[in-house]
């Protein structure tokens, strides 16, 4: 049996009825600071066709660059494409990313992995056998 997701005590529906100024009150104090200081205007564009999205009038996939956007209750269950600094990530909203932000969920930097040394790079490179 599946959990039911709780938030500071609301679930999902009473977050999602409630208003950006009461849902502020639930958040650690990072999050609520940077949205009680207003909407950017990147995050008003991208609030904006989430809301367009969910009354089902934008059909086009969500991409923005904006990852300092809170993840609000009205979100979840939309895929959104959060650049990375080089391209776009598809990012579902699931329900345990509320009050965390965007940019948490499409890293910027990737592992490096190093291949075996070239022929001649250091003098020990010559006791490597090639296989």
């Amino acid at each position: 049996m599946a959990r039911e997701f709780i938030f500071r005590g609301k679930n999902l529906e009473e977050l999602k009825s409630m208003d950006v100024k009461e849902f502020l009150k639930l958040l650690p104090t990072r999050q609520k600071r940077s949205l009680l200081r207003g909407f950017s205007d990147s995050q008003k564009v991208l609030l904006n066709k989430v809301r367009k999205t969910n009354d089902g009038k934008y059909k086009k996939s969500i991409k923005t660059h904006c990852r300092n956007m809170v993840v609000l209750p009205e979100m979840v269950g939309l895929t959104i494409h959060i650049h990375n600094g080089k391209n776009f990530i598809a990012i579902m909203i699931i329900p345990e990313m509320i009050g965390h932000y965007l940019g948490e969920f499409s890293l910027t930097r990737n592992r490096v992995t190093h291949s075996a040394p070239g022929v001649g790079a250091t003098r020990s490179s010559s006791a490597i056998s090639v296989k």
